[in-house]
């Protein structure tokens, strides 16, 4: 009999990509982009030598069956620190977990029906196995939120002693993710043409992350205020060079006894 350590494990290049399933809501893609625009910033700090993976409706290998994609799912999103998104000179196509033994820090669902299927708790024994067996008790991922759009309501769950734990919000109504240094909540407002709840990300001090176009707003502004403030003092010192313009010449107008007078060398007027 062949020992699993005999056994060639498939790895990324050799699993499929998807399990054919489709992206159930509109929301799903630019919810995705904003989370990972505004947090990426963040992340660079981090890790500058760029050991940290994103993944976006990629799927997790999390156990070895037939076919593959049983043993996978595939959240609506996620983070992994301390791996590259690059492995061996390729992108990654999925994640799997019996090569790299990291599990993701946060996992994130973006509910489509009435939540049912990113609650469910069904353990292998008894048929199909939950999402949220799955994050708690194979893959043991620290923090897992759910984000119901309909309701403008996100649940995260933190895990303690192998057990998820429903975080309570804060003052400001987010739910602090502290390996990362940022909280997580709901944030009503205007993204790709749309006035909808989004979720997204603030640091530990409660300012929103921005996203790459709202940052450089942000600097464009920043510079427009660094442009007016320069021609004010250049404007300022004009003026301040006029005066004194004046004020030489009528000095200059003056005879040496009423210089003298006045204190003032003839030739510094010069």
């Amino acid at each position: 009999m062949t020992s699993l350590s005999a056994l060639t494990l498939p790895d990324h290049t050799q699993l499929p990509e998807s399990d054919g399933t489709f992206v159930q809501n509109w929301q799903e893609h630019p919810q995705s982009i904003l989370l990972t625009d505004s947090i990426e910033p963040i992340l660079e700090k981090l890790y500058p030598d760029s050991q940290y993976c994103i993944g976006q409706d990629l799927d997790i290998y999390w156990r070895l069956t037939d076919p593959p994609e049983k043993g996978a799912t595939a959240p609506d999103w996620f983070y992994v620190p301390n791996v590259p998104l690059i492995l061996n000179g390729k992108t990654r196509r999925s994640y799997v977990l019996w090569k790299e033994y990291v599990a993701p820090m946060i996992v994130i669902e973006f509910v489509s029906g009435d939540g049912t299927e990113e609650r469910d708790q069904t353990p292998p024994s008894q048929g199909d196995v939950g999402k949220f067996w799955i994050y708690e008790q194979a893959i043991r991922v620290p923090y897992y939120a759910i984000y119901e759009v309909s309701k403008a309501l996100v649940e995260v769950y933190h895990l303690v002693d192998n057990v998820y734990q429903l975080m309570q919000p804060n003052e400001r109504g987010h739910y602090p993710i502290a390996p990362m240094g940022v909280e997580l909540g709901i944030w009503q407002g205007v993204y790709q043409n749309a006035d909808l709840p989004w979720l997204r990300w603030w640091d530990a001090q409660g300012n929103l992350l921005l996203m790459g176009h709202e940052r450089a707003d942000v600097e464009r502004q920043r510079a427009d205020v660094e442009r007016h403030r320069a021609d004010v003092e250049r404007h300022r010192a004009d003026v301040e060079r006029q005066k004194r313009e004046i004020i030489v010449e009528k000095l200059r107008s003056l005879t040496p006894e009423q210089l003298d007078a006045l204190g003032i060398e003839p030739q510094i007027l010069d």
